[in-house]
């Protein structure tokens, strides 16, 4: 019988009766702990299997099993495939870790345990030859990695066929394993959001260890009304928990999944998950291994691969320069943009923080520092993992374990989302360190100026509305952000470069469009400025329409022209500018007064964002913003 939404979906906020029995306890351990599996192909067509194992020779892949035919060799020396031993040696209590596997032979078969330095030096750890099908076990300890290095598998098959199934990495298991939940917010992305659930249902062995499955939908397009979401219904039966709420954003949609869960138990881990990436379940049992492992509580975060060119990691690990207000900084030696078909990350690096596209925040950090800020998008996470390593508890992002999110550079930084972002690293920066007035404002000026001469007016204008409602103080966060989005949204129409046109209709004469290409960039890039702003004013610049592709809309170049028809970042369009002077002059007025106030007003915000701190992260806090009545508050 189908099962209906209404029987397997619980909207309630009467959280403790609601929550799933196993969510309530902690676990007892088995034996060993799976660390991590064999896996031999991806979850979508679309990801390259050698992330998971290189093969030489014929073979048949399967998502737990691999079978080569006569003379064909394999190894898992591979994104997926590799065992990060030195992150596992410096932050758990892992000394040694077995692999056991399930050999199909026919005539022979040699398998090695491989190891890597910092380097990428290999070394042989041990190896077998296998006449006789069964299991397998191989060891190896974890003693030689504290600065990088990893280990993996290699297969020979000798004169004839050779089958693996059953591949698993494990160590011996704690004394216990906590419950762990699955938190997912979403707002009218329901089909990706379905798919990513129905992932997350696809693997009986991750979804035996997941506890609980919460979707917090805080859109219009339900999710609940999608088929696909519909068909995983019966799967995830009593784990799931769909919660429907207003949008508060990604920071509302997560703290939701930390508010119940902690509710619950205290003793329960979350894991944060994005709602529109492309999910590999692998990934939740390796950061749930790991949490489990290490020797104080750690948050547990993913890499994140591109979604439109999966083979490629974004970063190895990301840290915030407070200072400079920047996030998504590059930690020294991590990679980036790199593709993990020709490099393998050996390097230890240590984050600063994780991201949530995925990320498992564990109980203690809950307990400890309370709940998210309510800054409703961008720089919730960051400001989490350092409030999170200011009390105490690191954030290490595993390498091995990922899932793929949209490319960041298809998204045009001309958006409103630069709003949240200007507004809530100041937000961030004042909570958590001394800024310097002069230097931020300053920092900003050049920023403005640069967009300016680029004639990007709309963009000045949200990075200057993020800047003034900053100074309006911590009431500016009393609503979650509901008008703050509203506002970010509907005042950028006033501005028409804002605007993204198709690029085989633009409004303007297509052929009247002259392209013109970019050189390197200025070395003397102050006096540049200085330049281009000052031929702006007076009107020295080429006339006529000017196309400009998206790699080469630098404002040194664009500045050059007084109308430009540039490439999106998304390049499903284009968006066109015009110099007006009138509108410059405006909003460069606008700029000196804002920073101005800012540099003066400073330092009393920055007291009283850290005042208002302990309210705005309070359960009390959220409940207000959730609707839940205070009756429930208990339960």
């Amino acid at each position: 019988m189908e099962q209906s939404v209404t029987e397997a979906v619980t909207e309630t906020n009467d959280y403790a009766e609601a929550a799933p029995a196993s969510l309530r306890v902690d676990h007892r351990a088995p034996d060993r702990m799976v660390l991590q599996r064999g896996i031999f192909t991806g979850p979508s067509a679309k990801v390259s299997d050698e992330l998971y194992a290189v093969v030489k020779g014929r073979a048949h892949r399967e998502r737990l099993a691999l079978r080569l035919e006569k003379g064909a060799t394999a190894h898992t020396n591979t994104y997926f495939g590799r065992f990060s031993a030195a992150y596992w040696q410096r932050w758990t209590t892992v000394t040694e870790v077995r692999t056991t596997m399930v050999l199909d032979v026919d005539k022979k078969a040699r398998v090695r345990i491989v190891a890597s330095d910092i380097a990428g030096h290999r070394r042989i750890i041990e190896t077998t030859e296998v006449t006789a099908s069964g299991p397998v076990t191989l060891t190896a300890p974890l003693d030689q990695y504290v600065d990088g290095g990893a280990i993996w598998l290699e297969f020979d098959a000798i004169g004839g066929e050779l089958g693996i199934t059953e591949l698993t990495w494990t160590s011996v298991a704690p004394d216990h394993v906590r419950p762990v939940a699955i938190a997912i917010c979403t707002f009218n992305r329901a089909a990706d959001c379905a798919e990513t659930v129905a992932a997350l249902a696809s693997d009986a062995t991750v979804l035996a260890a997941i506890d609980a499955v919460y979707v917090v939908d805080q859109g219009t397009d339900l999710v609940q009304d999608r088929p696909r979401f519909q068909q995983t219904l019966p799967i995830l039966g009593d784990k799931l928990r769909y919660i429907r709420q207003p949008n508060l954003g990604g920071a509302g949609g997560f703290t939701r999944g930390l508010y119940e869960v902690s509710a619950v138990n205290e003793h329960a881990d979350v894991i944060l998950m994005d709602d529109d990436i492309l999910c590999e379940p692998e990934t939740v049992l390796r950061l749930n291994a790991f949490a489990n492992m290490t020797v104080e509580p750690t948050l547990v975060g993913a890499q994140m691969l591109f979604l439109l060119n999966p083979d490629y990691l974004n970063v190895g690990a990301e840290e915030v320069h407070l200072h400079e207000l920047k996030h998504g900084q590059k930690v020294p030696k991590a990679l980036r943009n790199t593709s993990m078909l020709k490099r393998n990350q050996e390097r230890r690096v240590d984050a600063g923080y994780n991201a949530w596209w995925t990320c498992l925040i564990p109980a203690e950090v809950v307990a400890k520092i309370g709940l998210p800020v309510p800054i409703f998008f961008q720089w919730d996470d960051v400001e989490y993992g350092i409030r999170a390593r200011e009390n105490g508890f690191v954030t290490v992002t595993l390498p091995n374990a990922a899932v793929w999110h949209a490319d960041f550079y298809w998204k045009d930084y001309d958006d409103w989302a630069r709003y949240f972002s200007t507004r809530n690293s100041l937000i961030v920066g004042s909570l958590h360190t001394d800024l310097d007035g002069k230097a931020i404002t300053r920092q900003l000026f050049r920023s403005l100026a640069e967009h300016l001469v680029a004639m990007q007016y709309g963009l000045v204008h949200t990075t200057l509305q993020g800047i003034e409602d900053f100074l309006e103080g911590p009431k500016i966060l009393r609503d979650g952000g509901i008008d703050a989005l509203a506002a970010a949204r509907t005042s950028r129409s006033d501005y028409a470069e804002t605007i993204k046109h198709p690029a085989a209709t633009p409004p303007v004469p297509s052929a009247d469009i002259q392209l013109r290409r970019a050189g390197g960039e200025p070395s003397r890039i102050t006096l540049v400025l200085i330049k281009r702003a000052i031929n702006q004013w007076f009107g020295r610049t080429q006339h006529g329409l000017i196309g400009v592709t998206r790699e080469d809309a630098h404002w040194w170049h664009v500045a050059l022209f007084d109308h430009v028809v540039v490439t999106d970042a998304s390049q499903s369009g284009v968006r066109v500018r015009r110099r007006d002077k009138a509108r410059a002059r405006q909003l460069l007025l606008r700029t000196l007064r804002v920073l101005r106030r800012l540099r003066k007003e400073l330092p009393t915000l920055q007291e009283q964002y850290r005042a208002a701190m302990p309210e705005l992260t309070s359960r009390a806090n959220w409940e207000r913003l959730y609707g839940i009545a205070n009756s429930q508050r208990d339960n």
